[in-house]
């Protein structure tokens, strides 16, 4: 991590407080102090999303925190999300925020039905502009997986469905089909279109509060397991209407929301849309959501102006089977990436799932550096990666987004930076603590 040095203390604009501007933002590249010029690997060079820019292809994914007081985000949203950006996350995501009351997975969770939820939200949004970074919100609606205890409050062998005594509505569970999650879980009602156009419907209005609120990016949560990932699967979606049955109609709601949503939001304003690949039943021997369907559904979202397809797999049956390694759903990310270009559409492709390290963070994204195999660049003993060429690979991605590993560290796009041996901005407040490969 290099410093740039300021000669004077220059307030961040475009915010309701003083503090020093980030000029430029943590994470960026900063140029050769001494004018060589130096590989830099696709992970520190910017992506351009309609208006959008992000100095690196570092974005933090979005991570339930089950924190939410009735919906609202709290002082602890703005310490755990701020800690990320001011450290260089080139994009932030907050967490999955239901668009109904009865959207969220636990009685904690973000909300943003009501308009008391703007306010905490640009609160975040300020703060995280204040650092010369971007702010994402996932839009959701869990589904038949609602009115779940928070992880910390759920007995092993026990149920964990949140009761009416602590908050909960196992009364009122949404879903294509009254096929409840798993034995001993409730049944959810069947949604009439009524209340399927309805929710459409509340999709927009949490999209256009998340607009006031100043956020930069809207993704539509569409995986695991929750309630449009429920429409997608034949599985889960029974119906014999206009949303169940053929691939057009189970993905009937997910286009709907993205049509009404696209409509509302700026037209600069990039919109993502996260997928489960594959719910991971091909054993099942009946027909479910899969890689194949994903791929078919990535060709039709450039032309309802989806910007970023963000690919994570499973989450819809406690059947699935799983064989995980470090690739296991960047695979699947570079699957559909590959059949995107192939059919001469553009769209950016977002890999997730065990990136926790620059090694694969570098290797996700690079362009003429990422192996087949992923092993492209060479680890050295003292844990740095070697930045190299290699003639014949690709890109599996065009951003990493990132979850656990920045709870375990939150400073891990300096790390990441400091072992490939890049020279990032740091925040200038840490000027005294820069960090040093040989310490890492």
């Amino acid at each position: 991590m290099t410093l740039k040095k300021l000669t004077a203390s220059t307030p961040a604009s475009g915010v309701p407080f003083y503090t020093p501007a980030q000029t430029p933002p943590a994470g960026t590249v900063l140029p050769s102090t001494d004018g060589t010029t130096q590989a830099i690997p696709t992970l520190f060079t910017p992506i351009t999303l309609r208006d959008l820019t992000l100095q690196n292809r570092i974005t933090v994914s979005p991570m339930c925190t089950y924190s939410a007081d009735d919906g609202h985000l709290t002082d602890w949203h703005l310490v755990h999300l701020g800690a990320f950006a001011q450290r260089g996350a080139s994009l932030t995501i907050v967490e999955a925020t239901a668009v109904t009351p009865n959207g969220r997975i636990s009685p904690e969770d973000s909300g943003l039905w009501q308009d008391s939820q703007i306010a905490p939200l640009k609160r975040i949004a300020d703060y995280i502009h204040s650092q010369g970074q971007k702010i994402g919100i996932q839009l959701a609606h869990a589904g038949r997986k609602a009115s779940t205890l928070g992880p910390w409050h759920a007995v092993p062998g026990k149920s964990e469905v949140a009761g009416e005594d602590v908050g909960g509505w196992p009364g009122n569970l949404w879903g294509p089909s009254a096929v409840e999650w798993n034995e001993g879980y409730p049944t959810p009602k069947e949604m009439t279109v009524g209340e399927i156009e309805g929710l459409v419907e509340s999709f927009v209005e949490a999209a256009k509060r998340a607009v006031k609120a100043g956020v930069d990016v809207i993704e539509i949560h569409g995986a695991h397991g929750y309630l449009i990932s429920e429409f997608l699967s034949p599985i889960t979606n029974q119906r014999t209407d206009d949303y169940g049955g053929s691939f057009t109609n189970r993905t009937r709601l997910l286009t709907n929301t993205i049509r009404a949503i696209r409509a509302v939001i700026p037209s600069g304003m990039p919109l993502f849309v996260r997928i489960s690949a594959t719910e991971w039943m091909e054993h099942s021997n009946q027909p479910s959501w899969d890689l194949e369907q994903s791929k078919q559904l990535a060709l039709l979202l450039p032309d309802l102006g989806v910007d970023l397809l963000d690919v994570s797999s499973g989450g819809n049956n406690p059947a699935q089977q799983i064989r995980p390694h470090t690739y296991y759903q960047i695979d699947l990310a570079d699957a559909i990436r590959q059949a995107v270009k192939a059919a001469g559409k553009t769209l950016a492709i977002g890999a997730v799932g065990m990136i926790s390290t620059a090694e694969v963070a570098r290797n996700v994204v690079q362009e003429g550096g990422a192996s087949e195999n992923g092993t492209a660049g060479k680890a050295n003993t003292d844990g740095t990666v070697v930045v190299e060429k290699e003639d014949g690979s690709r890109a599996k991605a065009d951003l990493v987004l990132v979850a656990r590993q920045f709870l375990r560290e939150p400073e891990f796009v300096l790390k990441t930076a400091t072992l490939l041996g890049v020279p990032v901005q740091g925040p200038i407040q840490y000027h005294r603590a820069p960090l040093k490969r040989e310490r890492l």
